[in-house]
């Protein structure tokens, strides 16, 4: 079990971690300031980086050669893509995708 000086250092230490996120932009990326360049170019990939990243994460142990053979998989990506297609919206897209997932492997693949 922790003591009552570590949990105090432990809350101190998450505070501060969590206010120097807050005021570190507004710090180095002032209002009438030019945004670097290199901010910009991360705000333009590192959110596909990101997606990509999850979707490799997500379907590194599927076997594809094991029932159900990738098909839950398949039909939830299927799906996010279309949802996305249709209603533009990335909630809907996700949550709907995820839903649809989660049906399949409880009660259509068991």
């Amino acid at each position: 079990m922790y003591t009552n000086i570590e949990m105090i250092i432990f809350i101190f230490a998450c505070g501060l971690g969590t206010f120097l996120t807050r005021v570190i932009p507004f710090i180095f990326l002032p209002d009438g300031k030019e945004t670097p360049k290199i901010i910009i170019y991360l705000g333009r990939v590192l959110p596909a980086a990101c997606m990509g990243l999850l979707i490799i994460y997500c379907l590194k142990d599927v076997t594809l050669l094991d029932y159900p053979y990738g098909l839950p998989e398949a039909i939830g990506i299927a799906s996010v893509a279309i949802l996305h297609k249709w209603k533009g919206n990335a909630l809907l897209s996700i949550f709907g995708g995820t839903i649809l997932y989660m049906v399949l492997v409880q009660v259509v693949f068991v």
